[in-house]
């Protein structure tokens, strides 16, 4: 069987024999485990499959409400909507940390499984979730003090009525921004299709995909702080192809897993 394309050993699991191969394209050095067949790469692609749905569906609930809640250059509104939604709002205040927690996890697990197609690219991609997990939830203290200052009669006795609602504003506009600036640590999704390319357990067309919607994803936020007048019309332009590259992820991820080398010879044996 072609050896090469199986995934990056499990340090937990009993080992019989390993060995050192070279990958063609990179040249590094990495173990393969013999115990591993690819039904066990299939596998963890799948449980990065389901950890990515978590991601999708609590991540995309904290979206929704955030997007609802949240009035550009209308301070009275956004506050009066925090108030009118605060269960909500502390609702998705809570989807948003458990998504990035799960983010960190699958970070790990993508590690295991395309670490054999080049560590450093892998590290990379470890690198990049953690960093934008953290800005992600760091963040979060933003949309927390927005929900404070709009709930908490005293910061109106203090700043006054429209005081109090431009404080709400001004902390909802900061995590808008937050948010844009963890998403240019998106590049995993890059570094992602590099390694589904060079393991050729993505196919082509999916390994590019997630390039290109890496790429839009970049010049999106950057056009959101260079171009603010433009931002409307590259949400418009780079929404599609950004929401395309996930989903085609996670579907191929939940129903296919990853490719699979076809058998040469003897299965490795499995127990």
């Amino acid at each position: 069987m072609n050896t090469e394309l199986q995934p990056a050993p499990d340090a937990t699991a009993p080992r019989e024999r390993a060995e050192a191969t070279p990958h063609p394209t990179t040249g590094e050095q990495h173990s393969v485990d013999a115990n591993r067949p690819p039904a066990s790469a299939v596998r963890l692609a799948r449980r990065v499959g389901l950890l990515y749905l978590v991601i999708a569906v609590f991540g995309g609930f904290a979206m929704a409400v955030r997007v609802s809640v949240y009035k550009p250059d209308d301070a009275a509104a956004t506050a009066a909507n925090l108030v009118s939604h605060a269960t909500l709002v502390r609702l998705s205040f809570a989807a948003d940390l458990v998504q990035n927690l799960v983010w960190l996890v699958m970070a790990v697990t993508l590690y295991r499984l395309f670490a054999h197609a080049g560590r450093t690219v892998a590290r990379a991609l470890v690198i990049f979730i953690a960093v934008s997990a953290a800005i992600a939830s760091l963040n979060m203290v933003n949309q927390l003090g927005a929900l404070l200052v709009a709930t908490n009669d005293s910061y109106r006795s203090a700043f006054g009525v429209d005081g109090a609602n431009a404080l709400v504003l001004l902390l909802m506009d900061l995590q808008h921004y937050g948010y844009l600036i963890a998403q240019l640590g998106w590049l995993w999704l890059f570094a992602l299709g590099v390694l589904g390319y060079r393991s050729g357990m993505f196919p082509r067309w999916l390994s590019f995909l997630l390039m290109l919607g890496t790429v839009c994803y970049v010049i999106d936020a950057l056009t959101r702080f260079l171009a603010p007048s433009f931002a409307d019309t590259s949400a418009a332009i780079f929404l599609v192809p950004e929401i395309v590259c996930e989903v085609a992820l996670l579907a191929y991820l939940l129903i296919k897993g990853v490719r699979t080398p076809p058998s040469t010879g003897p299965s490795p044996a499995t127990g």
